[in-house]
């Protein structure tokens, strides 16, 4: 069939209009970049830290997840209960959507199909993961000997953060009303912790910061909010939607500049974030 020159411009400019629309939802074309929320930095801070308990199952829009994180653009992100597909994605979104790339590391403690929408046959790893700007490197992966009613560990890896060279720890604790098996896993990651002069230990530590079991790692670092302390009067800021403060950015030989607590929709644990200074 041949189509007229007035038929061929309607159909040319429906295509157009067509592209226009889908683009946002198909970012593995990477051809249109979505808007940012009014405030949002644009491009990477290069001194920026953030963790975040992306809460699965919750929001499980990648869409969404990947736009909290673009409004801030930290230079490292620390994840926890994180699944690798949901990860991968957020990571297609943020590059796609924002102009971002993000390198990845995984600390993944369960195969667990049912929450990470896996197959019996083939489940989805579950745990944590950090994305970073610059590359990482001495990637360790460690599964507490105890972890309590479900398995945990922590990851660590070294990475760029402010133009120096920064270990970075990402864990997320036993439950609440497991204080025992968190000392003990406290005790696990103190010890790696304290081996290095710079380093960051952050992600869910699910216990209050006047929580006996976290006292091994307030011996060794700070909380980034400098009103934080281990005290029943502290001036900690919650870090979830139950008014609790379980999330932290703990920094050893670094100090801090500037922090937020952001409440998300998408996850009940709000987005911890902080600019540093590790020289």
């Amino acid at each position: 069939m041949v189509l007229g020159s007035g038929t061929r411009l309607f159909a040319g400019a429906m295509a157009v209009a067509c592209m226009l629309l889908v683009g946002p939802s198909a970012p593995s074309g990477g051809l249109f970049v979505r808007s940012l929320p009014v405030g949002a930095v644009g491009e990477v801070v290069p001194n920026r830290v953030m963790t975040w308990n992306i809460c699965n199952p919750c929001d499980e829009n990648n869409v969404n997840r990947a736009s909290e994180i673009a409004t801030y653009a930290p230079q490292v992100i620390g994840m926890q209960e994180a699944c690798v597909r949901d990860v991968e994605r957020i990571r297609e979104h943020l590059k796609n959507l924002y102009g971002l790339v993000y390198h990845v590391e995984y600390g993944m403690v369960l195969n667990d199909w049912g929450r990470c929408g896996g197959l019996p046959w083939s489940p989805g790893a579950f745990g944590q993961a950090i994305l970073s700007a610059a590359p990482m490197t001495d990637r360790v992966h460690v599964e507490y000997p105890d972890g309590g009613s479900e398995d945990r560990g922590y990851m660590a890896v070294t990475t760029m953060v402010g133009g120096q060279s920064v270990r970075v720890f990402n864990t997320h604790l036993a439950q609440r009303r497991q204080e025992s098996v968190r000392e003990g896993q406290i005790g696990v990651l103190a010890t790696a912790f304290a081996q290095h002069e710079r380093a960051i230990a952050l992600g869910d530590f699910n216990a209050v910061p006047e929580a006996p079991e976290l006292s091994r790692i307030w011996e060794l670092a700070e909380d980034t909010d400098p009103q934080c302390r281990p005290s029943p009067v502290g001036t900690c800021e919650p870090t979830t939607d139950w008014n609790s403060k379980f999330d932290y950015v703990f920094l050893r030989g670094i100090a801090p500049i500037e922090h937020r607590v952001r409440p998300t929709p998408y996850s009940d644990h709000h987005a911890l974030y902080t600019d540093v200074d590790p020289a």
